[in-house]
């Protein structure tokens, strides 16, 4: 054991069937320092941090704390032991208010009874004092945003003693100017002290913010390394095994209106407007990106836009025929390709074969159907071909697609509609949840079908793939356009200001 540490965790072993989770893992974290924690999905972040959170058991290994044996049972063993976990998705109920969520179902120490308002807030201006958190303690979560509803969850844990605290993803659905106070609230907790170990896949973020960084592979430690001796690059290349080709988007010249957008109107799954007098237009030959934050009426764009959701008001071109109420099938048929947010509900069928999913939207045309009857061979060499463009890991064309892992799943639903030949692709979150390796090539993908003359809406929460990506970008608040830049103009900081809901005209009077 290495006494420089004060968290170590060594010859971590977890297995689920024949599945190896994690793989003899090493782990230690020294005290006050910010530790980030990298790996592709199904590397084995998340079941070594459950393990360290106690909601799994090792098969294999020791954790020691402070130099002495650490045995978990739960999370009450966690906790009791200062170790704290702030999840992804938050646990906290919208009714009650910011104090109430923060004290709800926990006695401070020393104390009989569980509701003493005065020490309660005592004890949370220390820590909004010492840690410069600003809350509203009077304020229901509801009324609250993303970013005020995570700094909750940070001063929850740290009221329950925590003094190791691991963030899961923690800025997932942050606006840049969040993500900032959250690095700022970080920095503060290390500098008092407090261990910090980041999970996260954004390799910019991990740089500004750690201390020192592990990176995990297959389920393996592939090292520990100091920030200032590594790069992006050099960490993704760590992460997947192989060097990472930048992407170098090309000048084109864009096209005829592609898609046009005007005066749209659409109303939620409560009836509600979601998207209220949204107009614009996309070229061909160009990306436009589509960046805000998660719920602020760009689902509803694109299901208008595909035509599973009635706008209430507006009109809706493609290429310059109204698809404003034209049926799905028929928008498709017209060249419109759909890669949906999420692709275990919307976008396979998970029971059927690669195949089934592979031609499911070709099977009523040739090669693969003849005269209404699929030709199953013929449909065999079309996956097989796609199987090999789209670099797809599989046993088979038979396999089914619930076997596959998510960064393959996505690639089935990519070459699947990207095969078609569209005219306009409606691309949301099309990397989400997968690997650097197929995020790398999905993108890749995408900018081929842009320089072949063909036009893509970007749907994406990740700021970094729209900056990446887009030819340019529009932002979405409230369901409304806050502001259009050219990808040269745009800057996390201008962009951030229009997440929030602050207008161009707005920002240029700011």
């Amino acid at each position: 054991m290495n006494p420089e540490y004060d968290l170590e965790l060594s010859g971590i072993t977890k297995r689920f069937g024949a599945t190896l989770a994690n793989d003899h893992i090493h782990f230690g974290v020294k005290k006050g320092e910010v530790h980030s924690l990298i790996g592709e999905n199904g590397a084995g972040k998340s079941t070594l941090m459950n393990i360290l959170y106690g909601l799994l058991r090792p098969d294999e290994g020791e954790i020691r704390l402070g130099g002495k044996p650490l045995v978990l049972r739960s999370p009450k063993d966690a906790i009791a032991n200062g170790i704290g976990m702030v999840h992804q998705h938050f646990m906290l109920s919208p009714s009650l208010t910011v104090a109430e969520n923060i004290v709800l179902g926990h006695r401070p120490p020393g104390q009989r009874v569980l509701w003493k308002p005065r020490e309660m807030e005592r004890h949370l201006e220390a820590i909004r004092r010492d840690f410069d958190v600003d809350l509203p303690l009077d304020a229901p979560v509801s009324s609250l945003t993303v970013g005020l509803m995570q700094r909750i969850e940070i001063v929850k844990t740290l009221y329950r003693g925590a003094k190791i605290l691991i963030l899961d993803e923690p800025t997932a659905v942050l606006t840049p100017q969040e993500s900032e106070e959250l690095f700022h609230t970080v920095r503060k907790l290390s500098q008092a002290g407090h261990t910090v170990i980041f999970i996260s896949h954004k390799l910019r973020e991990v740089m500004e913010i750690s201390d020192r960084i592990t990176v995990l592979r297959a389920g393996r430690s592939v090292d520990t390394v100091n920030k200032s001796d590594v790069t992006p690059r050099l960490l993704a290349q760590m992460m997947i095994g192989r060097e990472i080709r930048g992407l170098e988007p090309k000048d084109t010249d864009r096209g005829p209106v592609a898609l046009s957008v005007e005066d749209l109107a659409v109303p939620g799954d409560r009836g509600t407007l979601e998207v209220r007098g949204l107009s614009f237009e996309l070229r061909m030959g160009e990306i436009l990106g589509v960046a805000g934050v998660e719920g602020n009426g760009q689902t509803e764009l694109a299901e208008a836009v595909i035509g599973v959701r009635r706008p209430a008001a507006g009109r809706i071109e493609m290429q310059g025929e109204e698809i404003t109420r034209m049926p799905v099938g028929k928008r498709f048929e017209r060249g419109l390709a759909h890669i949906p947010q999420d692709r275990v509900k919307e976008g396979l069928i998970l029971d059927f074969s690669l195949t089934d999913n592979l031609v499911l939207s070709i099977r009523n045309g040739p090669p693969v159907s003849k005269h209404g009857v699929i030709d199953w061979r013929a449909a065999q060499t079309v996956s097989r071909k796609l199987i090999a463009d789209y670099q797809i890991k599989a046993s088979s064309p038979e396999e089914a697609c619930k076997n596959l892992s998510g960064g393959n799943m996505q690639k089935v639903v990519v070459a699947r509609e990207l095969s078609k030949k569209p005219r306009v692709i409606i691309a949301c979150q099309p990397t989400r949840g997968v690997d650097i390796g197929a995020s790398e090539y999905i993108r890749r993908m995408l900018m081929e079908m842009r320089d072949a003359g063909n036009a893509v809406l970007l749907i994406s929460a990740d700021l970094d793939e729209v900056m990446e990506l887009s030819d340019r970008i529009m932002v979405m608040y409230g369901g409304r356009k806050t502001g259009e830049l050219l990808r040269a103009e745009a800057d996390e900081h201008k962009l951030g200001r229009m997440m929030f809901g602050i207008t161009e005209s707005e920002e240029a009077e700011g």
